[in-house]
């Protein structure tokens, strides 16, 4: 019971961890489609993957009463999301070096409602890319996800182990004889 628990938080983390990767990659196939040109590896790798995991995760998450009866099945298409997580990962690994703010001591500041608005000068600017960070956003949830599919795995495995050691009682009945026939 208490490991039943543990995996269907670890899989709540999961699909709460892969829908913003999801709209954040399909993003990027949007806007690359949008121009003609072919998604880029490092963006379309991590999106399949990331569209099967979450498939992957609701589906079991629903079906906990099957995934218990087939837990070595499922814990090792866990396994294969990591393998799979970790190369899409590995193919965006360039975006871990990437600064993508920009952070200056002199600045101004405009804040407009409807027609009113404020501006003025500002000791501090700040400003991020879109793009760069978006991308780190989701290369930081692909290494989350890569942990938290281990973990269910693990999980998946302690619960087969349990279920194992089940015991299985036979009932046996006595039969009486009737002196009348």
């Amino acid at each position: 019971m208490v490991a039943g628990v543990f995996f269907s938080f670890w899989r709540l983390l999961q699909i709460i961890t892969l829908i913003p990767t999801l709209g954040m990659l399909a993003y990027f196939v949007d806007q690359f489609q949008d121009q003609n040109r072919l998604t880029p590896d490092y963006i379309l790798v991590l999106f399949i993957v990331s569209v099967l995991a979450a498939v992957w995760a609701i589906v079991t998450l629903f079906r906990r009463k099957s995934t218990r009866e087939s837990a070595i099945f499922v814990s090792f298409i866990d396994l294969c999301f990591v393998g799979a997580l970790i190369a899409g990962v590995y193919e965006l690994r360039n975006i871990a070096n990437a600064d993508c703010t920009n952070f200056s001591a002199n600045g101004s500041f405009s804040v407009t409602i409807n027609n009113n608005g404020i501006s003025g000068n500002s000791p501090f600017h700040f400003s991020t890319d879109k793009n760069c960070a978006m991308l780190k956003a989701s290369f930081a949830f692909g290494i989350m996800n890569i942990i938290f599919f281990f973990i269910t795995s693990f999980l998946l495995l302690f619960m087969h182990r349990k279920r194992d050691r089940e015991v299985v009682v036979k009932e046996t009945y006595r039969r009486r004889s009737h002196d009348s026939r």
